[in-house]
């Protein structure tokens, strides 16, 4: 097995202590880092997000595969910065306002990462003006929301709105949550709709591609 296939396999097995190890190795044995993140980091997260589709993992295999995956990125991102690589494309994401559940988020976040994707997670209880402040400090081409009560989704419909009203161009709008449906994202107005973390982040990356066509 080659370096970058261990550390793909430790981060589909969710050996952190592993992932950060087989990193440091590749780093060491002067491997760009670029090639330790797509064909390393990222291949074991696809295999997770695929596997997460079919049925074959579940929420807890996917939370320890993405611990993996963060602390392994811990390592690598410096030399990625030093490299000059860069993510393609930015994405900010959070738990609309008066909802206070974050597993869901945080599991897209790490799934957004590992598709390609600079993230910036505003949290929880995240108002309309908080989302548009941080497109308007760094624009973004994706805002992801999640909500897990059917009483804060109409939070949804408000950022929405007052996202296509303050920003031009606007960025793609995603949604999800256990209460959130296909449906009602049509309804509001969003561009897509993710069923579950690994939907989510293939959706984004989805958006992203028809922009830049």
């Amino acid at each position: 097995m080659s370096a970058l296939e261990k550390i793909a396999d430790a981060v589909l097995n969710g050996d952190e202590q592993a992932a950060v190890q087989c990193v440091r190795e590749a780093l060491a044995e002067k491997r760009l880092a670029k090639q330790i993140l797509d064909q390393g980091l990222l291949a074991g997260m696809t295999e997770v997000g695929k596997r997460f589709r079919e049925g074959e993992y579940f929420l807890p295999e996917v939370l320890i595969a993405a611990e993996a995956m963060k602390a392994a990125m811990d390592v690598l991102r410096p030399a990625l910065l030093s490299q000059g690589v860069h993510a393609e494309a930015r994405a900010v994401i959070g738990t609309v306002r008066g909802d206070l559940h974050d597993i869901g988020k945080n599991l897209v976040a790490t799934m957004l990462e590992s598709a390609g994707f600079e993230v910036e997670d505003l949290g929880v209880d995240v108002s309309p003006e908080k989302f548009i402040e941080a497109c308007r400090r760094k624009p973004a081409q994706i805002v992801a929301m999640s909500a897990l009560l059917t009483t804060t989704m109409p939070e949804m419909e408000k950022i929405v709105s007052q996202i296509r009203r303050s920003l031009d161009p606007p960025p793609h709008i995603i949604i999800g949550g256990a209460p959130v449906t296909q449906e009602y994202a049509n309804e509001i107005g969003a561009d897509g709709y993710g069923r579950d973390a690994a939907t989510g982040a293939d959706v984004a990356k989805r958006l992203c591609i028809s922009r830049q066509r």
